[in-house]
């Protein structure tokens, strides 16, 4: 007996007790071979086949990451022989789709949506929005001169007119962007617009006259000017976002230069209309320095309605439900805690970044990035840092 022990150790990575073999599983799985881990050998006391649950669990749970990661790339939806075409023309400023341009595409898009059509903007090429997720089905690309250029932007749009022959065409009603061109776009047409649309559908558009004491109704013409707010921007899933061919834009003789942006207070604009904020809360002590702040970065100053009722800043400067709706690109907010009323009056406010030293304060949780820190340490050294990078060292 002793002599088959021996003679089975050798031959085998087993043990024999009784007159049965018993296996050694950390044994075999050492000597298997590193390119078959999932191989499974008989029981020689049995003859049966012993698989190893966890080398073949490893493959299945591998493929189930894969799969989830395939689905979580969400499918774009595709439009490929559309009724008709809806042709949007966003402002675009600076190459970024302002909250007016994002309702304006709501509006494109919901007379698409009606008439089993798409919606196909018209943009600078090498534009770097994401136009997928704000419901574009198309983009015409072209090269469009920069700055305010209205009658070069005219001669663009009447080319993408041509070229997709459009069933309706919708600008932004701004007073130097969509506002202009798309009057003179109905002009070299001679169709008539409506303009100032506050609220569309497919069978009636809305538009304000009057001085806004009354709505003019009719059905919604080839032109459009559409006024902010008048829909929702665009929701739910990825669009297409399909380039086309790069447009030749026809040279169009200027009578209008661009002498660039004239320099102004920015607290002489009317907060509504500013494009960066800085405001302050309760937590601003330093005023000196919060002034400093807005004035390096270029913002014009808003405040809480605590900070506007103890006189550290006017009324008009109050941003909130009971003072001023604002939507600027960025909004600064030093020390405020986010009270109901103020985070009403920047709810369409591109970005907002807000320092606070508390980590749970409401604004932190609207913020798109939050600075858990003392406002007055934050203040002088952001301020140093604008003027760096103004002005070097």
């Amino acid at each position: 007996m002793s002599r088959l022990r021996i003679e089975r150790r050798r031959s085998s990575p087993a043990s024999v007790e009784g007159g049965r073999i018993r296996r050694d599983p950390r044994a075999e799985r050492q000597s298997a071979p590193p390119s078959e881990p999932a191989r499974s050998e008989p029981n020689p006391a049995s003859g049966r086949i012993r698989r190893d649950p966890r080398a073949a669990r490893g493959p299945q749970r591998a493929a189930t990451q894969s799969e989830r990661t395939v689905a979580a790339t969400p499918p774009r939806i595709q439009v490929e022989n559309p009724a008709c075409l809806i042709l949007a023309v966003p402002d675009l400023d600076d190459g970024r789709l302002s909250s007016h341009d994002r309702d304006l595409l709501g509006a494109a898009r919901l007379l698409a949506d009606t008439a089993k059509g798409a919606v196909a903007v018209l943009v600078p090429a090498g534009c770097p929005e994401d136009f997928a997720a704000a419901g574009v089905d198309r983009l015409l690309p072209a090269s469009l001169a920069p700055g305010y250029a209205p009658e070069a932007m005219t001669g663009a749009v009447l080319a993408a007119i041509a070229r997709l022959e459009p069933r309706h065409i919708l600008f932004a009603e701004t007073p130097t962007g969509g506002g202009d061109i798309g009057r003179r776009v109905a002009a070299a047409l001679k169709e008539t617009t409506a303009h100032r649309v506050v609220r569309l559908s497919a069978e009636e558009a809305a538009s304000r006259d009057q001085g806004g004491r009354s709505d003019f109704l009719r059905r919604p013409p080839r032109i459009l000017l559409i006024a902010a707010e008048a829909t929702d921007p665009p929701a739910g899933a990825l669009r297409e976002a399909r380039p086309l061919a790069i447009m030749e834009v026809p040279a169009t003789p200027l009578r209008i230069a661009d002498g660039g942006l004239v320099a102004t207070d920015p607290n002489a604009v009317p907060l509504a209309e500013a494009d960066f904020i800085v405001s302050a809360g309760n937590g601003v002590t330093d005023w000196a320095a919060f002034h400093d702040a807005a004035a390096a970065l270029g913002a014009a100053e808003g405040g809480s309605r605590v900070a506007c009722d103890a006189g550290h800043l006017p009324r008009a400067r109050q941003v909130g439900a009971s003072g001023t709706l604002v939507e600027p690109r960025c909004y600064l907010a030093f020390g405020i805690a986010g009270a109901p009323q103020h985070l009403q009056g920047i709810q369409r406010c591109q970005r907002v970044v807000a320092v606070n030293t508390d980590l749970h304060a409401d604004m932190v949780k609207r913020a798109d990035l939050a600075i858990i820190a003392d406002a007055q340490a934050v203040m002088p050294a952001l301020s140093k840092l604008a003027r760096e990078k103004r002005h070097g060292p």
